[in-house]
């Protein structure tokens, strides 16, 4: 936490947001030597909405970083099997191990987000949390050179930085003040409704596809399974006033009977967690002096769950290009973000417009396995390649 004791009036980076993609870039700067400012305007270990799973790409980041061994520690479950269900049909997938990964994970926010932020923070990172951002800096040639703030005591605070990154979620106020333009944007949005539930016996995570709308069960930390149902927004918007315990009852029960009533015989523990969905985008993520990163930078449908390991893909990606310092570097992370993120945006967006049959969403979900295998290739290899710069 800032006080006026450690306070600087200058960093290398700083860093709007420090919940996954945030936390993530803040702690990779501050193993490099960067001295790096996270200001964060929810409470340290709060939670926020999430789609809890981690793809194996995911994993071998939080691995190799030494992040992993927290959150399994945290007792969140290993994930050993994945099965889709296309109305009547099954079809299991059981987790290989390669790359020293043989599981998957779906941790709690609550849980990841703290891991990311502790280990940011052991790297000589400065975390505040309960501050906001409230205006931007610029030198006299128009280039971004840090921040205005108020702090979680209510100071109006000045910083200068090298860099300023927003990573601060698909309404990102740091996109709106550099005018970051969309530079591709989706037309499909899912409507989620999602909550936890204690006394659901569950071999690993589930995901079930109908007609006009989706599922699935993901199990997570204190012995709860995420539950979640999907749909267009039109049905959200028009059932909303009925509730969302009616809308999520209805909804699961049109789409699989047979988690329904695993649902009806078990405990839901808190409240539902209702998102109306919005289409998907790639923001333009740098320009002279500030760069974007996780949700800012590029949002995709939920119902590919896809986003925390974006995050931490791009996290490590905009590190790379921010510690070799150069304009240059940071068009480059642009444009091998978006080496992937095109693709899983198109994709993602066909999911999401339920306009499929059975064997239509069996063959997107071939081409986002392809797509993973690759973006595991491309984590792998860029790992030695960030492991060397923070080397030199």
């Amino acid at each position: 936490m800032i006080s006026r004791n450690n306070f600087q009036r200058r960093y290398d980076a700083v860093i709007v947001g420090a919940r996954v993609a945030g936390a993530a870039t803040a702690m990779l700067l501050a193993r490099a030597g960067m001295r790096v400012l996270t200001i964060e305007r929810s409470a340290r270990g709060s939670d926020t909405l999430s789609t809890h799973a981690l793809m194996r790409a995911g994993v071998m980041q939080l691995q190799r970083w030494g992040i992993l061994d927290r959150i399994v520690t945290a007792g969140t479950p290993p994930i050993r099997r994945t099965t889709f269900h296309y109305r009547a049909e099954a079809i299991a997938v059981a987790i290989q191990e390669r790359d020293g990964v043989d599981a998957l994970y779906a941790p709690r926010r609550t849980v990841l987000d703290v891991a990311l932020a502790d280990a940011a923070s052991e790297a000589g990172a400065d975390m505040t949390h309960g501050a906001t951002v409230t205006g931007l800096l610029y030198d006299r040639s128009g280039r971004v050179s840090g921040v205005n703030f108020t702090d979680s005591e209510g100071v109006s605070r000045r910083v200068e930085a090298g860099i300023v990154i927003g990573a601060d979620g698909a309404r990102s106020n740091v996109a709106r003040a550099v005018g970051a333009e969309a530079l591709r944007e989706g037309r499909s949005a899912t409507a989620v409704i999602y909550g936890y539930w204690s006394g659901l016996d569950l071999d690993g995570s589930h995901w079930q596809f109908g007609p006009d709308g989706a599922s699935g069960a993901i199990p997570t930390n204190d012995g709860l399974a995420c539950v979640f149902v999907g749909m267009r927004p039109g049905r959200y918007e028009a059932r909303r006033p009925g509730g969302f315990d009616k809308l999520f009852a209805e909804t699961i029960r049109e789409v699989d009977p047979e988690l329904a009533d695993a649902v009806a015989r078990a405990e839901r523990v808190g409240k539902f967690y209702p998102f109306a969905g919005r289409p998907g985008f790639i923001r333009q993520s740098w320009g002279r002096g500030w760069a974007l990163v996780g949700d800012a930078a590029c949002f995709k449908d939920p119902l590919t769950a896809h986003g925390i390991t974006d995050a931490l893909r791009d996290a490590e990606m905009l590190a790379g290009a921010v510690i070799a310092g150069a304009d240059s570097t940071l068009a480059e992370y642009q444009s091998e973000r978006d080496a992937f993120a095109v693709d899983f945006l198109d994709l993602s967006d066909e999911v999401a417009s339920f306009d499929w049959d059975m064997d239509r969403i069996k063959e997107l979900h071939i081409r986002l396995s392809k797509l993973m295998n690759r973006e595991c290739d491309f984590v792998r290899s860029f790992g030695a390649v960030l492991e060397e710069a923070l080397c030199d």
